[in-house]
């Protein structure tokens, strides 16, 4: 086991990008809004130009790009999974729900058993 410690090191170009990518959404809200009496065409093309430019800043920033690089090693995990076959699915399955049947099965006799315990022999109540 490794103590191994992570520093985040933010500069202070990070996080104008980051507030920059900010202000970029604000303002494409604020645009869409504004552009209403121009029609719909101006108010989409004002919110995506502006949306891309903030994912744009975000991306360029230590953020983004730590964000990225977490998404391929995802992925590159999920290659190495090894999925099972229909069969071994269909399988497992059935025993899911076999089991659930068995316990709904047991369950129910338990509830019968402490039912007819309690209020027919101790407490003597007949139905």
């Amino acid at each position: 086991m490794s103590n191994t410690q992570v520093e985040t090191v933010t500069t202070s170009a990070d996080k104008a990008k980051l507030a920059g990518a900010v202000v970029l959404v604000v303002a494409a809200l604020a645009a869409y809004y504004a552009l209403a009496k121009q029609g719909p065409i101006a108010q989409w093309a004002a919110l995506l130009v502006l949306l891309a430019a903030a994912a744009g800043a975000f991306f360029t920033a230590e953020s983004g790009k730590s964000l990225i690089a977490y998404g391929q090693d995802s992925l590159r995990e999920v290659r190495k999974v090894v999925w099972p076959t229909r069969k071994e699915a269909m399988q497992m399955t059935g025993y899911v729900f076999a089991f659930v049947v068995v316990m709904a099965l047991f369950l129910w006799l338990t509830d019968k058993t402490l039912e007819w315990v309690l209020y027919d022999l101790i407490l003597g109540w007949k139905r």
